[in-house]
């Protein structure tokens, strides 16, 4: 058994809310969950209006797998989402 873990930091500087950064985040953990099929939470920063921080984690037998569908749902957050990427990581377990 394959986990591939994401860890992405966004940053929306146009927040001026919690209530406007959970309508962000609850847009964005949706559509990813909708459209891979993999696990999606809010993992730190819950208090700051400006920053989230998504961890996502799938699961696969294939270790080139799970990267390809990590990778593809970063570039769909970079490409579809009203915030901005600060940072990435992916882990292979």
């Amino acid at each position: 058994m394959i986990i591939g873990t994401l860890e992405v930091k966004l940053m929306v500087p146009w927040s001026h809310s919690l209530k406007e950064k959970r309508m962000v985040l609850r847009s964005i953990t949706e559509r990813i969950k909708n459209k891979f099929n993999v696990s999606v939470a809010e993992i730190e920063d819950q208090d700051l209006h400006q920053s989230i921080v998504l961890g996502i984690a799938c699961v696969s037998n294939e270790t080139s797998h799970a990267n390809s569908v990590l990778q593809r749902v970063l570039d769909y957050i970079e490409g579809n989402c009203e915030a901005e990427v600060i940072d990435s990581i992916i882990e292979i377990i």
